[in-house]
């Protein structure tokens, strides 16, 4: 991939479809890997979801490890290795996993750099608090809250049965949910739903 295109699907995922990607809502969680590896974190359909088809597959990536650090309470490095072609061999993982403390090491001493330079200056967080809140509230107007968490599980490539373990509610009463909700936001597939997302997105 050339870095021109590169930076274009960047961007793309950057004006707010990040928030479907796994790696962000494990970053997100109070409990967390140090080293991890990303197919072991994904949905049981990540691969059919659309943030799949439209962003993550894209990147041509065989294979992903990701150092996680916490640099304060508000904030987590991620540093993602990624295998074109083939995927990481047991060796491989096992040495990025040996040399795990060394990278937390040098990604805390860039951090501590990087906060030293830009302390003073303001930083602007509203847009990602905007991507956020379009996200929590995608639906508000006619979804009922437990359709909404449907369609946000649906949306990060949950299948039925996965939201149903989530949310702790038998897959048949998913199925109603997933019928109803689609019905009221007038659509008849996740692709519909997916792009009805991003185009909201788009609008802020």
């Amino acid at each position: 991939m050339t870095p021109g295109r590169a930076r274009h699907y960047l961007d793309r995922y950057l004006a707010g479809p990040y928030l479907l990607d796994p790696l962000y809502q494990l970053a997100l969680g109070k409990k967390k890997a140090t080293i991890c590896r990303c197919r072991d974190e994904t949905p049981d359909r990540f691969r059919s979801s659309e943030y799949y088809r439209q962003y993550y597959e894209r990147t041509h990536l065989a294979d992903e490890m990701d150092f996680m650090l916490d640099v304060d309470s508000t904030t987590t490095l991620v540093l993602v290795v990624g295998r074109w072609e083939t995927r990481f061999s047991r060796s491989e993982v096992a040495r990025l996993r040996l040399i795990e403390p060394i990278v937390r090491a040098a990604m805390q001493r860039i951090w501590a750099a990087w906060a030293a330079r830009y302390s003073d200056e303001e930083r602007d967080l509203s847009m990602h608090q905007r991507l956020t809140r379009c996200f929590e509230q995608f639906g508000a107007t006619s979804l009922t809250r437990r359709e909404q968490q449907i369609t946000q599980l649906l949306l990060r490539g949950h299948s039925s049965k996965s939201i149903a373990r989530e949310l702790d509610i038998a897959p048949g009463t998913v199925m109603v949910h997933k019928r109803n909700l689609f019905s009221k936001l007038g659509i008849t597939s996740q692709f519909e739903l997916f792009s009805l997302f991003i185009d909201e997105l788009s609008a802020l």
